[in-house]
């Protein structure tokens, strides 16, 4: 990898997406100060841990229920009206929410809905919105533009909270969500001047909402490098909500803070987050992947050990920082191995799988860890979250991570050539039954079975529901590979969805066949 592709200010040096970045750090800093004031205006009208903690739980429970439906809009659909929309529902809450604040009629129904209702609409852009951002960038730059975005949100969390604790003491929470209602609108400006890249026509049939929530699911579940990250995202996630979702009652009772305490508090978690952010490249190529995840789960373990037990706020104060720099270099490095890991059509369903692993891990674990506090305190709660997330360093000898290569995500060549002469069967006749067949050499049926068993991942991946291998009993040297699709359709997507790499695995298989022998291949429709 070149230096430049180490260095976060390559992908900044585009306008686009310096300007998109731009829109992103002010959204996500109005969408930080909202949290923030929800969770602390929260905190004084209920004096409730958990309340406070369910707070987190209605900002990223809808990421856990949308964000894999807003991932295959954002592949099948026209990404700017998905964007355009959402935004425009949000205004329409936060506005909403900043009258019922400033009357005083907010509530913990009132702040849990409305924050739950903005979630929503965050959940259905985001998405779309990530792969937007990555299309503007080369590929090389790609982990570096994914960087600069997680610092983009870690900035936000660094000075929306901070500005938010100022605004609240000021002039009450109504205010604090009023600008958020002004960070969106500007993200609404930033859509219209630099809109998504429109998707590429295909002449396959269009893809259905549920049919592409199933391909996107199933290429996670058969695909090796995508399955190990989102569970390794799982894992950290959900141990690490325990600080996120406990901190407003550790600043209130254990650290006697007040509102501005308390988003100094989140800042630190953010500042310390952008720092690590702008060596992340140089740090990721010298520690290697493993290394560097195994050191930041250490690092923020420990963090939570301060945060439960220390009752001095500098302390307290650096170890957050020290804790965000570590979130940031873990979440971050599990965020770029998927997006790079991933072909162009499933990209914005991958990102979404990976919001859904982390963010709704998150939410879960920031109720779960709220009722444990509530029931045996925040010191114990953050002490079994700490030894939860040591643990799950052991993930990796089952799981390991990788990014993925450009051949991995480069679609085949040759993928549209007809497959019949005469009229092919409707989009959604099926199931759809292919046979290949190989007539291979004496002696090499073991490395012909090993090499032929690599193709299982690779159909079941992008269509199939069922693969299997036959031999020939009446010809030993013959061996069918079989494979189920649900539908033409999904058929010609399979085949369109081939990548370099699969092809390799294809020519490999190949190079078993007797000389003057060619694979075969048949269709079969079911009709009962």
């Amino acid at each position: 990898m070149s230096s430049s592709s180490n260095s976060i200010w390559s992908p900044l040096r585009l306008p686009t997406f310096r300007g998109l970045w731009a829109g992103s750090a002010v959204y996500f800093t109005g969408n930080a100060m909202q949290v923030m004031a929800a969770s602390w205006l929260m905190v004084e009208r209920t004096g409730s841990s958990f309340l406070a903690a369910l707070v987190q739980t209605a900002v990223f429970l809808p990421m856990f229920l949308l964000a894999l439906p807003a991932g295959v809009l954002a592949d099948t659909s026209d990404r700017r009206t998905l964007i355009v929309r959402s935004l425009g529902v949000q205004v329409g809450v936060l506005v909403l929410l900043s009258l019922l604040a400033l009357l005083g009629w907010a509530g913990p129904a009132v702040l849990l809905a409305f924050t739950f209702a903005a979630g929503c609409c965050t959940a259905l852009l985001s998405p779309a919105w990530n792969t937007s951002v990555a299309d503007t960038v080369p590929r090389a730059d790609m982990p570096q533009a994914i960087t600069a975005m997680s610092i983009a949100w870690n900035s936000a969390r660094a000075l929306g909270p901070s500005i938010a604790g100022f605004i609240f003491a000021a002039l009450g929470a109504g205010w604090v969500f009023v600008v958020a209602v002004l960070s969106a609108v500007a993200m609404l400006l930033v859509v219209r001047r630099w809109p998504p890249a429109a998707h590429a026509k295909s002449p396959l049939p269009a893809e259905r909402l549920w049919s592409g929530t199933l391909a996107g699911l199933r290429y996670a579940r058969h695909s090796p490098i995508i399955l190990a990250q989102l569970l390794r995202t799982v894992a950290y996630s959900g141990a690490g909500s325990a600080l996120w979702a406990l901190l407003p009652a550790i600043a209130a009772q254990h650290l006697q803070l007040g509102a501005a305490g308390f988003g100094f508090l989140m800042g630190c978690l953010g500042t310390g987050a952008v720092a690590t952010g702008l060596v992340l490249g140089k740090l990721r190529a010298r520690l290697g992947l493993e290394r560097l995840v195994a050191i930041g789960c250490l690092v923020f373990a420990a963090v939570m050990l301060v945060s439960a037990f220390v009752r001095i706020p500098t302390v307290v104060f650096v170890a957050l920082a020290i804790g965000g720099a570590a979130w940031m270099a873990v979440m971050a490095t599990f965020n770029t191995a998927t997006q790079s890991s991933a072909p162009p059509w499933v990209r914005s369903r991958a990102v979404a799988l990976h919001t859904v692993s982390a963010l709704g891990s998150f939410a879960i674990g920031s109720a779960f860890w709220g009722a444990v506090s509530g029931v045996a305190g925040v010191p114990a709660a953050l002490s079994v979250a700490a030894l939860a997330m040591t643990a799950g360093i052991f993930l990796a000898r089952a799981f390991p991570l990788r990014m993925g290569d450009a051949q991995d995500v480069t679609p085949g060549v040759g993928l549209f050539e007809d497959v019949f002469a005469t009229e092919q069967p409707l989009p959604d006749d099926g199931p759809v039954s292919v046979e290949v067949g190989y007539r291979i050499r004496a002696g090499e049926a073991e490395e012909f079975l090993q090499a032929v068993s690599r193709l299982r991942a690779s159909r079941r991946r992008d269509g199939a529901t069922f693969w299997r291998v036959y031999r020939d009993l009446a010809d030993p040297s013959r061996y069918v590979e079989r494979f189920i699709v649900a539908s033409w359709a999904d058929y010609l997507h399979q085949r369109a969805r081939a990548t370099l790499a699969d092809q390799e695995l294809e020519a490999a298989v190949r190079e078993f066949l007797r000389d003057g022998e060619a694979v075969t291949t048949q269709h079969y429709i079911a009709e009962r």
